[in-house]
């Protein structure tokens, strides 16, 4: 009964949590920087500024498509953002090369997480096909739904390690802003707000994956459905 309460707690929890980014990002947007800056130019100033010059800003389709990608580098900025004057393309751009900063200098938890991208790859195609036919044959062969439990896990592991990657990530992003000038007073305290809410979303899907793994757990260990 415990598990079905938090399951059912973070469940809400994500909604309201997810509704209030939209909402910051939605409002925040409308706000222009003091700057005449474009989420393209902030990335390329933040670049340059940490002494990047290898990692080009590009902008991609799509709403909150924005992402690093060290395997080529480039900062990947979605339309709204990359060419956007405004609080939150400036907070968007300078999280995602918040990463590139990382990655340049060898950010331990970031390094961990990429080294596990190809394991949660596999695991996120065939975890849920194996933890299927693992429940349904649970007291005739447990090991398929260990196999489906360990692969679940790792999803869980590389959850939790997305969290310090993306909280320092906003962290270096929220200094330089102010550092550069590109936000001050109010401005800054916005960029803040909606970056944090941006972290609470990766905190409650961590807990999230947490808990389906106990829940599946218990199942293996009561040994039947």
């Amino acid at each position: 009964m415990l598990i079905y309460i938090i399951f059912i707690v973070i469940s809400i929890l994500s909604f309201v949590i997810q509704q209030s980014l939209n909402s910051k990002f939605q409002k925040y947007s409308r706000v222009a920087l003091s700057t005449p800056l474009y989420g393209k130019d902030v990335a390329q100033k933040m670049l340059r500024d940490n002494g990047i010059t290898d990692v080009q800003v590009i902008s991609t389709r799509g709403s909150l498509t924005d992402h690093f990608n060290p395997a080529n580098k480039t900062v990947n900025l979605s339309d709204s953002v990359y060419g956007t004057n405004s609080v939150a393309a400036a907070a968007v751009a300078a999280h995602e090369c918040g990463h590139a900063v990382q990655h340049a200098q060898g950010y331990a938890p970031l390094k961990m997480r990429s080294a596990l991208v190809p394991v949660v790859s596999f695991a996120s195609q065939w975890v849920t096909w194996i933890i299927l036919i693992g429940i349904v044959l649970v007291q005739v062969f447990p090991v398929i739904f260990w196999v489906g439990i360990g692969l679940f896990a790792a999803t869980t592991l590389f959850s939790f390690i997305t969290l310090p990657v993306e909280i320092d990530a906003s962290r270096r992003a929220i200094q330089w802003l102010e550092r550069a000038g590109i936000t001050q007073g109010e401005n800054t305290t916005m960029a803040k707000s909606a970056l944090r809410s941006a972290a609470y979303t990766y905190v409650i899907a961590a807990l999230g994956s947490l808990a389906t793994l106990v829940y599946y757990v218990v199942i293996a260990m009561s040994g039947r459905r």
